[in-house]
Parts: structure tokens; C-alpha cells; sequence
């Protein structure tokens, strides 16, 4: 072997041996306990496959899924906590750690379901919902970040539009999502903030409809049944109610009498504001995806797994944050509609900085 050979293996064993050193050097560096891609599974939960919003959760989780190339198991909760948590239970005891983006039926399933992944040695982010006074930072490395959005700006937005359509006087029954949801209450606190300075606006009744798009139907008309003309308003606290309460109100003839505001900006809700086929009756609806929710929670807890981000430099916002949302009304929803409001290069974005639409801190309730 000729001088100059042995001068170019020796050169390039010692940029390998520097490469390896460094990365070594970036492993020694995170916190936190780290996995190996091939030992990872994704998870994503939903809490059914019907409502608009979890079905574009379940988009986002795959599409990540796709780029990071792991594969993607769902666990649908079918309204039950206990078959949620069962459902990430047996997916833990088949060995691979599990990297989980949640969106969990109610606060309460948090413990369970963080106590199931640090037994399981893997990491999560949760979505919406955890129980008051529950912090990642105080539960372990393995609950990396909380993320939501702003529920009470949400509920201020439809709240606002729906009682101007009113002209700030009439009746409005509220369909919640589930009463155990952080996001549901803020979002009903938006609503009542924004009425109590509306002297000549009633609350009529307040029936909770499970995120589901039949039940608010089923809902909408019991109420319809009990109150009648008396119905100006329904204010939803998501849109797949909203469109459940909207059938109920066309069924009952009643649709040239009634407004409505959701909350999501689903594509049907977006092409109701558009198109108007039956009149300016969507108010607004505030917008934000699931497919991001689900792609930011999920990209943030498989960087943690592998050592991509430091858990304890994450900040205080990254750890408990609120990302952007915008509020749809019929003057806007043109710009809503294509790609279901999202941009092509969104995904791509992300994977460089998965805390990019953060906006702040932990929510707080409505001033005034």
C-alpha cells in the first residue's frame, strides 16, 4: 500500500473516529434515558374514529409516521377511559417502547396512562386534557410536554360572532364536549364571559354531547322539543356537535331562524360558511387541527426518545404550552379552505422545529 493510501485511510478513520466521538459526545449530553429507533412504536389515541377532528388527529399521527418511517397503532377509546388506557396497556407489554401522542377522553386518564409509559421505559406528549395542578416537569422525564389551545379564546370567538348574529338578543342552548375535559370547560368559561355582558341573551340549557356528532343530533333535538322558538343560538363546543345540532335545527324547520358557531373549523363547517346553502348562519369557528395537534405531540416525544431534544432544557412553555389557533368566520373561511386549512409545507417545517407554532405558556382564564 502506497504512503499516500495509508495517509488517506488514516485520515479518514480519524474523521470517522471524530464523527463517532461527537456523537457520542451529543448522546452524553441529553438527560434523559434514550432509545433506538427500531425499538420504538408510535401510539396515538383518539376517542373515536367518527368526530372530524380525530380523524384528522389520526392523519397527522400517520403522516408523521410516514416521515419518521415507524409505523403508527391507534387506540380508540370508544368513549370509555378504561378501554383507552387498556388499549396503551397491551400495547406496552408487547416490549417496544412506546412513543404516545394522547388526546385523552378525560383529565383523569392522565395518571394512568403517564404511570403506563414510564413503566414501560418510553415517552409521550398529552393533548387538552390534565388534571389541575398536574405539571409534566413534577411527573418525570417520560411525560415530556403538554400542549393544547387557547380553550377560552376558542369559545370567545364563536361566543362573540354567534351573539352578534343574534343582534344580542335571543336564546342559546350550549352543547359541551365531555364535563371531565379541561378544554370543554374553557371553552364553556369563553362562552359566559362573553354573554354576561349581554343583558338580553339567555343561556337556555347547557347539555354536554361527547364530542359526537349523532348524539348533539339526538341532543339538539330533545332541546328542540323542550324549548322551541326559543332557540336563537347554539353555541358547540366543537364542530362535529355543531353539525349534528345543525341536521336537528334543519329536520325541525327551523334553520332560517337559528345561527350557530363551532369550534375546530372542520372542512364541512368552513364550506357551510362559504357556500352558505342555507343562508349566513354559521357564525364562526375557531381553527386549529387535529392532524397538527397530533403530528407536534407526537414529533415532540419521539425527539426525546431519541435523544434529539434535552428534556431539561426544555423551557417552562415547552413543557406546558399553547400553540396558535385562528378564528373562521364566513369574511375569512376562503382562506380556510384548501388543503383543510393546512399548508403543504407544514410537516416538513415541523420535523426541523417541533415548537414552532408554540405561542406561550399555560392557558389563563378570560380577563374581565
Amino acid at each position: 500500500m502506497s504512503h499516500s493510501m495509508m495517509t488517506s485511510l488514516r485520515a479518514l478513520t480519524i474523521a470517522a473516529f471524530g464523527l463517532s466521538v461527537t456523537a457520542a459526545a451529543a448522546l452524553a449530553e441529553v438527560s434523559q434515558p434514550t432509545v433506538a429507533k427500531e425499538d420504538i412504536v408510535l401510539v396515538t389515541t383518539v376517542i373515536n374514529a367518527t368526530n372530524p377532528y380525530m380523524a384528522s388527529w389520526i392523519e397527522g399521527s400517520k403522516a408523521l409516521g410516514e416521515k419518521l418511517g415507524l409505523p403508527v397503532e391507534i387506540v380508540q377509546s370508544n368513549g370509555s377511559s378504561q378501554t383507552q388506557i387498556a388499549g396503551i396497556q397491551a400495547l406496552a407489554a408487547k416490549g417496544k417502547k412506546i412513543v404516545l401522542v394522547t388526546n385523552p377522553l378525560a383529565a383523569s386518564d392522565v395518571p394512568a396512562i403517564a404511570n403506563t409509559i414510564k413503566q414501560n421505559g418510553g415517552y409521550m406528549a398529552v393533548w387538552w386534557n390534565m388534571p389541575p395542578n398536574m405539571e409534566p416537569a413534577d411527573v418525570g422525564d417520560h411525560f415530556v410536554a403538554f400542549g393544547t389551545y387557547n380553550g377560552y379564546t376558542a369559545g370567545e370567538c364563536g361566543a362573540k360572532a354567534l351573539v352578534a348574529a343574534m343582534g344580542g338578543k335571543g336564546g342559546i342552548i350550549a352543547l359541551p364536549g365531555v364535563l371531565d375535559s379541561t378544554v370543554s370547560q374553557e371553552r364553556v368559561a369563553g362562552l359566559k364571559n362573553v354573554i354576561k355582558d349581554y343583558p338580553d341573551i339567555t343561556l337556555l340549557d347547557e347539555q354536554p354531547a361527547n364530542w359526537d356528532q349523532a348524539i348533539a343530533l339526538k341532543t339538539t333535538q330533545q332541546l328542540i322539543a323542550k324549548y322551541g322558538d326559543q332557540i336563537d343560538g347554539v353555541w358547540t363546543a366543537d364542530d362535529a356537535m355543531m353539525l349534528g345540532a345543525y341536521e336537528a335545527i334543519k329536520k325541525a324547520d327551523m334553520i332560517d331562524e337559528v345561527h350557530f358557531s363551532g369550534e375546530g373549523a372542520y372542512p364541512p363547517v368552513v364550506d357551510l360558511m362559504v357556500n352558505q346553502p342555507d343562508g349566513d348562519v354559521v357564525a364562526a369557528s375557531s381553527f386549529h387541527r387535529g392532524y397538527k395537534a397530533a403530528a407536534t405531540g407526537m414529533l415532540i416525544a419521539y425527539k426525546a426518545a431519541v435523544g434529539e431534544i434535552d428534556i431539561s432544557k426544555l423551557t417552562p412553555e415547552q413543557r406546558h404550552g399553547q400553540y396558535a389557533i385562528d378564528c373562521v368566520t364566513p369574511a375569512n373561511a376562503k382562506d380556510f379552505q384548501a388543503n383543510g386549512g393546512i399548508d403543504p409545507t407544514w410537516l416538513d417545517r415541523l420535523i426541523q422545529d417541533p415548537f414552532m407554532d408554540l405561542v406561550g405558556g399555560p392557558v389563563e382564564g378570560p380577563q374581565g
